[in-house]
């Protein structure tokens, strides 16, 4: 079964960067897009960031500019670069496979998350 790793998480001040990342075993993980979520305290796990398998990438507003989503296909790793990091970008980050629905948006493909990695950033 495929495993996920995320890393790399810390305290950082406002303003600070912070460089995640995902490991994954198993095989197959350069055929499939993938994705940074997160989930703020209080809120629902939202994706920041996809990239797809040929590294076509996509970010949410709140990140756009900010955050940068990368892949090595040949490490089995994905990476989310966080700069100028802000008070409402604390959470606990998580990388997942991701399938496109119906309507063309990407959604979490495994439904059996990480540990994942926290990010607090400080005022």
């Amino acid at each position: 079964q495929v495993q996920l790793v995320e890393s790399g998480g810390g305290l950082v001040q406002a303003g600070g960067s912070l460089t995640l990342s995902c490991a994954a075993s198993g095989s197959g993980f350069g055929s499939y897009a993938m994705g940074w979520f997160r989930q703020g305290p209080g809120k629902q796990r939202e994706l920041v960031a996809e990239i797809t398998s040929d590294g076509r990438t996509n970010y949410a507003d709140s990140v756009k500019g900010r955050f940068t989503i990368s892949r090595d296909n040949a490490k089995n790793t994905v990476s989310l670069q966080m700069n100028n990091l802000k008070p409402e970008d604390t959470a606990v980050y998580y990388c997942n496979f991701l399938i496109r629905g119906l309507s063309g948006r990407y959604y979490a493909a495994k439904s059996d998350w990480g540990q994942g990695t926290q990010v607090t950033v400080s005022s």
